[in-house]
């Protein structure tokens, strides 16, 4: 059985019990890493020399006797929009492309402190906006089941390395849909947790009411081990939750037996692919066969979803990003002398932000900066932020009657690359199913329940009201036990990621 093969769950048990070296199981995968990222491009950095070492002083503390942490030797890639010390941290933005951070991230020190393997950086959509991570400075990223095809974004080559078996575990972060959407897209299990559950201290910020960071893995279950782990109150993020945090994988073992699951008809309407739709029927029957039962309900300010998030999310980036001006942070350009400009400093400021933004943030931040005008602001930030508690109230609504929400994750499987990039329009609503779950600040979790006749994934999305993630992380693990969409693998990789000669 190779390192591959394993589950995270297992792979931390059989490092534990000496069966397997942190070492072998590292280079195992460090080896994937060589072989398949040429052809994905889901890695910005790979740090061997580091991952190794890492790995051999987890094996000499194991040989010694001394205590290892709930994760040793577990490889993991963390998504570049998290701070790492001894790793460039980039946002895939030509804005950061020689930024090293002075700390690591809150969730990356307590992956070191479990004795995680951190191997490497993953690509994303720039400054983490996108939904197809073609946005990226670094070349986009390919959906290991259809190389043609987007894995989704912002969090793509998070998705895809764990997609490719590249690594058990990554971490993305999610905005409006940046872990669930690329789970979906590339038959993986991502969960977006509530707002708070998981610090956000060393995320570089895209929207900072709505950013989330969590886990994505092949399966629910390694996504609560490594949730019991990132979880938990940080006193350096006033947005961090001071409630205790469960022993999510204790909690997998009860059953689903009276547990009512919403389903919300309006989003199987027109537009929603037709093998798509049949997945996601077929997985609420499923749920059913587990004991759940299943209720039509009402959200009748979901469709002002996608409108509220793309005036708040902006907003939001404008502020967040106006401190990269080449002065304070981020790529500097040379000043050059000219009449367009009052002063060399400020067009020291122009030019630099006009070099290191890409055509997407830059349309975004011009959005929120606009939206946030003199004249400007009460006709749309604040009607937005209006709408944005009418969305939450529905979601309060609803868990009075239900205990989940049940959908799509996407309206489609896995689109062309290419094909969405010249109507930015056409790119924001594949977050139709995903933002109202970050403008409620609830949690969210994505895990495959099917493929198409073309042998795409197709995702489901499950919703639970906030520090719901012990019912998520139930639910997803019950349906999984009694499937084996997670387990399938992408065809096209056997001979890529096999050492040649």
């Amino acid at each position: 059985m190779q390192p591959a093969d394993l589950s995270a769950i297992d792979l931390v048990a059989a490092v534990r019990q000496g069966d397997l070296s942190a070492v072998q199981c590292t280079e195992a995968f460090l080896n994937r890493i060589q072989y398949c990222n040429g052809a994905i491009n889901a890695f910005l950095n790979v740090d061997r020399a580091g991952a190794l070492a890492c790995a051999e002083s987890i094996d000499v503390r194991r040989r010694s006797g001394q205590p290892l942490g709930p994760l040793a030797g577990l490889p993991v890639a963390v998504k570049d929009a998290l701070c790492t010390a001894d790793l460039p941290t980039t946002a895939a933005s030509k804005m950061l492309e020689n930024f090293r951070p002075p700390y690591d991230a809150f969730v990356v020190s307590r992956l070191r402190q479990a004795d995680a393997v951190i191997v490497g950086k993953t690509n994303m959509d720039e400054f983490a906006m996108g939904g197809s991570n073609e946005n990226s400075a670094f070349g986009p990223v390919h959906n290991p089941w259809d190389f043609s095809r987007a894995p989704g974004g912002s969090s793509g080559g998070s998705a895809a390395c764990v997609a490719a078996d590249m690594t058990p575990v990554a971490i993305g972060s999610d905005t409006g849909g940046s872990i669930r959407q690329p789970a979906g897209l590339c038959g993986i299990t991502g969960l977006k947790p509530t707002y708070g559950r998981v610090s956000r201290r060393g995320l570089i910020a895209f929207a900072s009411s709505l950013d989330q960071i969590g886990p994505m893995a092949r399966s629910a279950a390694d996504c609560a081990l490594v949730l019991e782990t990132i979880a938990g109150h940080d006193p350096g993020d006033s947005t961090s939750l001071t409630d205790a945090v469960p022993r999510y994988t204790s909690l997998l073992e009860q059953p689903l037996a009276g547990v009512r699951v919403g389903r919300v008809p309006e989003h199987f309407a027109a537009g929603l692919d037709p093998e798509v739709a049949k997945g996601v029927e077929e997985a609420f029957a499923v749920l059913k066969a587990a004991g759940a039962t299943v209720h039509d309900i009402a959200m009748p300010h979901a469709k002002y979803g996608v409108a509220t998030y793309y005036l708040v999310a902006p907003c939001e980036a404008s502020s967040n990003l106006a401190r990269y001006d080449g002065a304070h942070y981020g790529h500097r350009a040379s000043a050059k002398p000219s009449s367009a400009f009052e002063s060399p400093l400020i067009e020291m400021y122009c030019r630099s932000r006009a070099e290191g933004f890409g055509p997407e943030v830059k349309r975004r931040i011009m959005l929120g900066t606009y939206a946030l005008s003199s004249g400007y602001y009460d006709a749309y930030y604040a009607k937005a932020l209006k709408v944005r508690r009418l969305i939450r109230q529905d979601y309060l609504d609803a868990f009075e009657h239900v205990d989940l929400i049940g959908g799509p994750v996407s309206a489609t499987p896995a689109f062309k690359l290419g094909e969405k990039t010249g109507d930015p329009l056409a790119m924001y609503l594949v977050d139709l199913y995903t933002v109202s779950t970050n403008l409620a600040g609830v949690g969210g979790i994505s895990f495959p329940c099917g493929f198409t006749k073309s042998g795409l994934p197709i995702g489901f999305q499950l919703q639970a009201p906030a520090l719901g993630e012990p019912l998520l992380l139930r639910a997803s693990d019950r349906f999984q036990r009694l499937t084996d969409w997670h387990l399938r693998r992408p065809p096209n990789l056997t001979a890529l990621c096999t050492p040649k000669g």
